[in-house]
């Protein structure tokens, strides 16, 4: 059980704290300083880096929260919270994996031709999608750790 914990509990790190840091720091940082001919090869070399990460992040994450569902006895003694996060967790899966085979493969060759305009627009949608998904994760991180006490 302490391993699949700890495996859970440092991929949703990575995964919640890339989005955290690469949306509300990353992102007004280089907008600041960079024009987009620089700011969206950058995006595009991060997102690769990131996305290695968030891929082993989205396989840890269901291994390690069915093994621990599985310890407690299944689904149906699982508390609400567990079954929300449950809900909550594959939606950013779906959510990540349209970003990554989408919008993310339509920046890098919008980049690689210098199409700047088509490369903002999609910088822009990957931007709402990671903002729903770190809505989705920081919500989920709080019913994980307060929803057995806050009765949900």
């Amino acid at each position: 059980m302490s391993i699949a914990i700890t495996l859970h509990i440092l991929a949703t790190v990575i995964w919640i704290g890339g989005m955290f840091f690469a949306h509300m720091i990353l992102r007004p940082s280089a907008a600041e300083k960079l024009e987009p001919p620089q700011r969206l090869p950058l995006w595009v070399a991060v997102f690769e880096r990131f996305f290695f990460w968030v891929w082993i992040a989205v396989i840890i994450l269901p291994i390690t929260g069915y093994w621990m569902i599985h310890i407690f006895g299944g689904m149906g003694n699982s508390g609400n919270y567990v079954q929300i996060m449950h809900v909550i967790g594959w939606v950013m899966i779906f959510i990540f994996s349209y970003i990554y085979f989408q919008p993310y493969q339509a920046l890098k060759v919008a980049v690689a031709s210098e199409n700047y305009p088509e490369g903002g627009k999609q910088i822009n949608t990957i931007r709402l999608l990671v903002t729903t998904n770190l809505i989705l994760g920081i919500s989920t991180s709080i019913i994980a750790s307060g929803g057995k006490y806050l009765g949900v």
